[in-house]
Formats: C-alpha cells, structure tokens, sequence
C-alpha cells in the first residue's frame, strides 16, 4: 500500500463505482507518485495502459499498434484511435480503465484525441463501461494550456485530480531508520516527491547518501536536478541561469537584472513560466497592517530537489566532475547545509501548526497561515483563526540553542507588522536559554517546542 494517498485513491475509487464511462484527467510534477499511485488503483481492476511519446500523430498510432500486437491483439498498421481503444477493450465484461500517460503529447499533434474519445464512448460503444484516465508531468500545460487545446471538450472532463507533493511526516513513514534531525535534512533535499525518496537509504546518514546517490556519477539523482527542468523547458540556458542566481541569494527583479543582465521584461516571462511548472515561487508575505515594513516582489525556488541542485552541483560542475564525492561533498557542502536546510525547518514546522490545528490541539482553530518577509526581520511562522487570533513564530534550525534576545527580536518584528501576539510559538533543534525555560512557565501563551517534542 502507497503512502500518503488514500484519498486520491477514494477520489478514483468513487468514479470507478459509477455506472457510467468517465473521462479523469490526473496530473502532478515528475516524481510525484502519479503511476505508483495508478498501479495501486488498478490492482484487480481490468486495465490497459499506454505511455504516449512525443511524436507525430501518425507515428503515435503506429507505436501504439506495434505494443497491441505485441500481446496478440490484431490492429492495422496505422490504426485508427476508436480501433486501439476497441482492442483495448478486450476481456471481460467489467468496467475498463485505459490509461494513456503523458497524453499531452497526442494532444500536441492532434488536438481532436479527446473528441475521439467522446465519439467512441457515445457512438460506439454507448453501453459499455469504460474509465479513460488521462495522465500528465506537464503541470503548466495542464493547467494553463490544455482547456484552450482541446476546446468544448473540455465539458466532457469528468474530474481532475492534482497529485500533490507529501508531507514531512508521509517522507518519515517511509524512512523509519532516520532520526527526526536525518529526515529533516533529507526533506530539504528530496522534498515530498517518493520517486526520488526510493533512491535515498535510511541504513546510512544523510552525508553519506547524498555523496552515494547524488554525487555519483553513476546515480539516477546526479543528473536529476537538470532533468526536471529541461524537460518542460526550451531556452535552457536562459532557465538555468535565473534559478542559478536565485539559488545563490538573488531573489528580487532588481537583484536577478542585475546578475543575470537580462531585461526586467524577460526575466518577468521566464519566472511566470518557471512558476507554473512549481519550480519557482513568488513569496508573498502575510498580509497584515504593517506593510510599509514589509518586502516585497520576493522569488525563490519551492522544487527542493531543483533548489539543492542549484545551490551546489550546478555552480560547481567543474570540481563534480574532478573530485570524489567525499572531496565535493566536504568542500561545497557540508560549512553550508546547516543555512540550506534551515529555510526547509520552516516548511517543517507549518506542517506542523497545520497538523496541529486539525487535531484541536492549539489554541485557536488555525483559518490561514503563512511567514512575515520583513525588512529587518521575518517571522517564520503566522497563523490566525477567524477571529483574528494570531500565533507568530520562529523555527531556529542553525542556532545551538533559541535565547531571549530571539524571543525579544520575534516581538519586535510583529510590532513592525502591526501583529497581535495572542499566543507565541519557538521551535529549536537543541533546546532553549535557561531564561526562556523560565518565562514559558511564567506566561501561559510562550510555548517552547523542541525538535523531540514535535
């Protein structure tokens, strides 16, 4: 059983129990568990599956003939789309489920496929049962282009279903070896994607794994970084040279104009398309009355595995190709990982406020939740309820231990975002200043939460 998906597998359970033929459109990024996901969901189901290629659609329907024929079923040389879903449909009588994958590539030559679905649901086999599910990795062209290629057919979509990256506490399910502080900084390398979880070991440490799967030349996840981004991408050198200058600290217009030495125009373009393919994101900080003091126009990359790929194989090619992995790994990574994996505590302890709410285990019913950019400082953590109540806090991951002057420096940026401090909330890798131990007994609304506690 795949973790984390019951309910994207109770979403296509319940349209697989309708009597009537469906068509399902399911997308989400690469490596996110889409066809792992599928397998379980077929499991003793009859099912058909097809990975379209990027072709010509006259070699796509070849291609597809060829596999047919390849388990005996008998079609024409370029057979027509209603014959191969007639063959596909061999077997029994109960429901069918075709899945074509990456389908958008037979869209991108031939922009009627979904009509012909339509046309032999309707007027061919009007009677039979049949689940069409229409795979993508193509998150932006699904949800930016597709609707605007296939026109009115649109209307015929059954569902969509987005497969989305999983939680921390999902990625310590499957490693069960790693100490809270190894799957942190595993996650800050990985993120929520299981296809790359499936490549880490969590018999060994995270040191060791990094230089074993992605510093090894001979390892899937060494040239992975470069893979996720140009696949959707034309203009390669363009990209890679935006996320390499976000990566190394340059996250606002002004700052990549100036790095980059690209028009403020192009840059815009680049980064909206960056953004739709979930590679980037703008930050937007929590909306609140202080934002004179707030910054704003911030970017950065949200892919973590894109980020550390960014941050320390791609600037340093040169040394990946002559050093060992141990030489690389001592000499670009390890002085920095510490400041890498910090921004990702944060990510880490939201899930937390988040899973916390749900559970009714804080104070207040958690409405909307984000972090404060500001210009002298951040809150890592802002969640209010509706009413207004309002958890601030911050998450030190670098720091030995969390002191008052930080709980001092926290209030004052929520004094610059013109913040209530209901209730305040720290989280420390190590523990806390003795001072601060004794002001959480002393005020109610102070909690001090250590990464063992979490």
């Amino acid at each position: 059983m795949i973790l984390g998906r019951a309910s994207e597998l109770k979403y296509l359970n319940t349209y697989y129990g309708r009597e009537e033929s469906q068509i399902l459109v399911v997308y989400g990024c690469r490596n996110v568990g889409k066809t792992a996901l599928l397998r379980q969901f077929i499991q003793n189901k009859p099912s058909y599956y097809y990975r379209a290629r990027a072709a010509s659609e006259r070699e796509q329907r070849y291609q597809w003939g060829r596999e047919l024929e390849k388990e005996k079923i008998k079609v024409a040389r370029y057979p027509a789309y209603t014959e191969i879903f007639d063959a596909c449909l061999r077997g029994n009588g109960e429901k069918k489920i075709i899945i074509v994958d990456e389908f958008q590539h037979i869209i991108k030559a031939n922009e009627i496929f979904i009509k012909e679905i339509n046309y032999f649901l309707h007027d061919i086999r009007p009677n039979a049962q049949i689940m069409f599910i229409l795979c993508s990795s193509s998150v932006g062209w699904v949800e930016n282009t597709m609707t605007e290629k296939i026109g009115d057919s649109a209307y015929t979509i059954s569902g969509l279903l987005k497969i989305r990256e999983l939680g921390f506490e999902v990625m310590m399910e499957y490693f069960p070896g790693f100490s809270m502080q190894q799957g942190i900084e595993a996650y800050a390398v990985l993120g929520g994607l299981p296809g790359l979880w499936k490549q880490f070991d969590d018999k060994i440490g995270i040191k060791e794994n990094i230089c074993r799967y992605i510093l090894n030349k001979d390892a899937f996840l060494y040239g992975e970084g470069q893979r996720m981004v140009e696949e959707e991408l034309r203009e390669l050198s363009v990209y890679n040279t935006i996320l390499a200058s976000l990566a190394a600290g340059n996250l606002k217009l002004n700052d990549l104009y100036r790095h980059t030495g690209f028009s403020r125009a192009k840059i815009s373009v680049y980064l909206k398309n960056l953004i739709e393919l979930e590679l980037v994101e703008k930050v937007f900080s929590y909306d609140t009355e202080g934002k004179a003091n707030a910054q704003k126009g911030i970017y950065r990359i949200c892919s973590h595995f894109v980020h550390f790929y960014f941050t320390y194989l791609y600037p340093n090619l040169s040394s990946l190709e002559r050093l060992t992995p141990g030489e690389f790994y001592n000499k670009y990574i390890e002085f920095y990982f510490k400041d890498y994996v910090a921004d990702y505590f944060k990510v880490v302890c939201r899930q937390y406020i988040e899973k916390w709410s749900k559970w009714g285990s804080l104070p207040i019913e958690v409405d909307k939740m984000g972090e404060w950019i500001g210009k002298f400082g951040n809150i890592d953590v802002v969640a209010q309820d509706e009413s207004g109540k309002t958890i601030v806090g911050i998450c030190s991951w670098e720091k030995p231990i969390v002191r008052y002057d930080d709980y001092e420096w926290l209030l004052f940026c929520a004094e610059k975002a013109k913040l209530q401090t209901d209730y305040v909330y720290l989280f420390s890798v190590q523990g806390f200043e003795e001072k601060l131990l004794q002001e959480a007994k002393e005020k109610q609304k102070l909690k001090l939460i250590s990464m063992d506690e979490m």
